[in-house]
């Protein structure tokens, strides 16, 4: 039973623990916070030990009526492993600690790709995650473009990669941006950091990404279009896509034509927090032109690289060296049922 330790208990961080506690060879041995918060209340009422970073608040803690287990040093000493789910630029600076107390740490795609030397991707790189001490789990576009040029330089090879990330403004209960009017280009320059982060883990994809917000909270859309070495099938690029474990066909039949419709689907579904963990590809959108394949991709900012993150633990820890098994191991647990 691997024991792990969430440091950073917000929007990938409670959504990891949840995952973490229903994998059979896994055990949440506690979860951060910095302050009372109704997360702080939901990480109670799920039954995991909350502790904290300062310890001097512990009293505004017990006062709400939030226990607290003790302080995130007290927490790493018990954990096998620990998942940092800290702000973007926080992370960073939690890896002294990590390496004081010799324990293995995963961060998320908001650090670069420094904070560990390594960043991870279950359909492309698990092998070389076994045994690491320290790796960093790319951010969700990143996840959702690697999964699916990885597919397609398989299966027909990939010359050149040319896509467009159309990003949600704010996550749904982001309300410190406000209420937005605007499509904000992010970064007016060309590329987006978006494609260097593919060649972290696929150094060898020829990549150009070019990225704006648009006063959205559910998704985030992406224009894809790859130069295939050889010449594809649209039928066969459809099988491929739809035998994968972590890409979900939206079929014509279903007519949803948005990220709202496919939200809305993955309620309806049943899936916890309506969360979408797969790419979410518009199986109208899949066009073959000669060697060019075209598709929109929908992403859950939320929730892809969710399940990255446990097969990650898996992979450093070397409980399971086969990444397929991982990926099937990691799936069933969450009731992970397709969106096609």
């Amino acid at each position: 039973m691997i024991r792990v330790a969430i440091n950073g208990y917000g929007t990938i961080g409670k959504r990891v623990a949840d995952a973490v506690a229903a994998q059979k060879d896994m055990k949440v041995i506690g979860v951060s916070k910095t302050r009372p918060s109704h997360e702080a209340f939901v990480a109670k009422s799920r039954g995991y030990p909350l502790y904290i970073a300062d310890i001097s608040k512990k009293g505004s803690f017990e006062k709400a009526g939030l226990p607290v287990a003790g302080s995130v040093d007290d927490m790493l000493k018990g954990a096998d492993i620990v998942v940092d789910a800290t702000p973007g630029g926080v992370g960073v600076k939690n890896r002294a600690l990590y390496e004081k107390i010799g324990i293995k740490a995963i961060w998320q795609g908001g650090e670069d790709h420094e904070v560990a030397g390594f960043s991870f991707n279950s359909d492309c790189n698990y092998k070389d995650t076994i045994g690491r001490q320290f790796a960093r789990v790319v951010s969700c576009n990143t996840t959702g473009l690697c999964r699916i040029i990885n597919t397609m330089d398989k299966a027909y090879g990939v010359e050149k990669v040319r896509a467009v990330m159309v990003r949600r403004g704010g996550d749904p209960a982001d309300i410190k941006r406000g209420p937005i009017d605007a499509i904000v280009l992010n970064p007016v320059h060309i590329p987006s950091h978006h494609g260097p982060d593919v060649q972290s883990v696929l150094p060898h994809i020829n990549i150009v990404t070019l990225a704006m917000i648009v006063p959205v909270t559910m998704m985030h859309m992406h224009v894809v279009q790859m130069d295939l070495k050889k010449e594809p099938d649209r039928n066969h690029v459809l099988e491929i896509m739809d035998k994968h474990p972590r890409i979900g066909l939206v079929k014509k039949e279903t007519g949803i034509t948005s990220t709202a419709e496919l939200k809305e689907y993955a309620m309806d579904l049943g899936r916890f927090r309506s969360d979408l963990w797969e790419n979410g590809i518009f199986e109208e959108s899949v066009s073959c032109l000669g060697k060019e394949l075209y598709l929109f991709q929908a992403i859950h900012q939320e929730a892809d690289v969710v399940v990255e993150n446990i097969d990650c633990i898996r992979a450093m820890t070397g409980i399971e060296k086969d990444p397929a098994k991982s990926v099937a191991m990691t799936n069933k647990a969450l009731n992970f049922i397709a969106i096609t």
